[in-house]
């Protein structure tokens, strides 16, 4: 264990304690003594994890209410999102092989408790909206592949715990086993779908160049934002800078680095992975829905019935419901260890998982269920995007936080962050609470 000067200015107020997911806490071997390739291998998963965010079901809802809308032109916000999580979710892995914390934990120990309560309930509040929109995208999936209706599937998603808890009982490779395959489906399910879809190719390249539409126009800003809170997830920052720390790296400076260097490539390759499916929704959304006037479509379920007729073949909306569900269930392992960090990283309380999962869960179902029964598909698809905006006003008080601690000689050591990174950092820090003020100002103003 290391052990970190308390009294060090500006470090760390307490020696590192036990870290949270200590069930698996370096369990994955790092074959220190095999080739450079092996070692590399080693760290092959958690940044596949990280990149399940990006295609949740809440994304689902913002990026096809994005593509319907306004065509190609938000494909620049995907583009500008995931650059912000590469480097967002790089100081995650610093933070968490440099200093032996994760997020939560390095929050507590870092600022007081009247900061660092405020700052649990706000990744709490991120986590429940995550839940809410998991809940809802495979509830949807069953609807739309077996015909269980919405309320039922909400109260099915109740029994996913015990997939969870079969894959932590085989081992952590098991879980990123698990969460790699789903993907894989994923993105074969939608390269079959763009390719029936046939978008144009030359307005998707001129999609990814910014535009200034996008601050100046409040719809546009809005959804811009909802892709902004689905992709750059504040629980992905406390669940990367958790899971990375179940590989069995050294203790010494050489070894860490070598680590560091491991983990930022293992999360940016599946990251710029992960854009191609991001991006791959508000494509389809573009080429199969605004292409042919129907600017109009946020329901998953309309999206669903449209695809066959306007695609032409029959099998597209089942392979719709397929990615849905896969989406709906990567997002749930995911976001019950992110939970189980943040619980355990900021009050030192150790649930089982099972019990933690029930809990949020629970908190997840009643709105859910309660906006299902009541208004619908359409209330349903308010709700995703709406638990998106809500992610993305949480993320800055995730962000700041990082920038600051992996910017500190005193708390980093060596592994402090070069001063070019930590000056992008803290511009994609402004930026997003920028964009957050721009949001709140047209809410109140009505604009």
């Amino acid at each position: 264990m290391d052990i970190v000067n308390p009294n060090a200015k500006g470090g760390w107020r307490t020696e590192r304690e036990e870290a949270s997911l200590s069930d698996v806490y370096r369990t994955v071997g790092t074959g220190r003594h095999s080739s450079a390739w092996r070692r590399a291998a080693a760290f092959l998963g958690p940044g596949y994890m990280v990149a399940v965010g990006y295609m949740d079901p809440g994304n689902w809802a913002t990026s096809l209410a994005g593509g319907s809308k306004f065509g190609y032109a938000l494909l620049t916000v995907a583009l500008l999102s995931n650059l912000m999580a590469i480097v967002l979710q790089s100081l995650c892995a610093r933070l968490a092989i440099g200093s032996g914390r994760d997020l939560a934990q390095a929050c507590r120990d870092a600022y007081p408790v009247y900061v660092a309560v405020p700052l649990w309930a706000f990744a709490e509040i991120a986590i429940i909206a995550t839940d809410i929109a998991e809940v809802i995208g495979t509830a949807i999936g069953l609807n739309l592949l077996f015909g269980i209706p919405l309320e039922l599937g909400v109260l099915i998603t109740a029994l996913d715990v015990f997939l969870i808890l079969l894959l932590q009982r085989l081992g952590f490779r098991w879980i990123e086993a698990f969460i790699i395959t789903l993907l894989g489906v994923i993105a074969l399910c939608f390269a079959i779908q763009i390719f029936l879809a046939d978008p144009q190719w030359g307005a998707v390249i001129r999609g990814f160049l910014p535009t200034t539409e996008v601050v100046t126009n409040p719809q546009m800003l809005y959804l811009a934002l909802g892709i902004l809170g689905a992709t750059v997830m504040p629980h992905n920052l406390y669940l990367h800078s958790g899971i990375v720390q179940t590989r069995a790296y050294g203790h010494t400076v050489p070894e860490k680095k070598e680590a560091l260097t491991f983990a930022t490539i293992d999360s940016t390759v599946a990251l710029c992975f992960a854009l191609l499916i991001n991006a791959s929704i508000l494509i389809l959304a573009a080429a199969a829905f605004n292409a042919n006037g129907k600017t109009d479509v946020v329901e998953l379920g309309e999206a669903h019935s449209l695809l066959s007729p306007l695609l032409g073949l029959a099998i597209a909306p089942t392979l719709f419901g397929i990615a849905l569900l896969c989406c709906g269930l990567n997002s749930t392992v995911t976001a019950t260890l992110a939970g189980q960090i943040v619980m355990e990283g900021f009050l030192k309380i150790r649930l089982k998982p099972w019990v933690r999962r029930m809990i949020t869960r629970a908190i997840a179902i009643v709105p859910a269920a309660f906006v299902t029964i009541w208004y619908g598909d359409q209330g349903t698809a308010e709700l995703l995007i709406l638990t998106q905006v809500v992610l993305s006003l949480q993320l800055s008080f995730a962000v700041f936080p990082l920038v600051m601690f992996t910017a500190s000689k005193a708390k980093m050591g060596e592994l402090v962050a070069p001063k070019w990174l930590s000056a992008v950092a803290y511009v994609i820090a402004v930026v997003i609470a920028g964009l957050n003020v721009k949001l709140l100002l047209d809410f109140v103003t009505g604009g």
